[in-house]
């Protein structure tokens, strides 16, 4: 498996991560000094790999990061969040 690093595509409030040759996409809106997570994407050909994972553990790493807070009206950024307690801190 080819994986990128998770980049924060500003201009498309989406940050991506590349992985063989797909794009999966955790989707946000600035609010301030607060991120909402508004919804991940991660394209059939590479599901169930941990794709989603490593994109919101890399996302909540540059938010950290930037020093902000985190809604997480995604399903899936709330999961992460729930099932890791490292990440709660972020919550806004």
């Amino acid at each position: 498996m080819s994986v990128g690093r998770v980049e924060d595509q500003r201009s498309e409030q989406e940050f991506v991560l590349t992985v063989d040759g797909h794009r999966a996409v955790a989707a946000y809106q600035l609010e301030g000094d607060t991120i909402v997570f508004t919804h991940t994407v991660v394209p059939p050909e590479i599901e169930g790999r941990g794709v989603g994972t490593t994109l919101i553990r890399g996302a909540l790493y540059l938010v950290r990061d930037r020093g902000l807070k985190v809604i997480p009206q995604c399903p899936f950024v709330r999961a992460y969040i729930d099932k890791h307690p490292e990440a709660r801190d972020l919550l806004a």
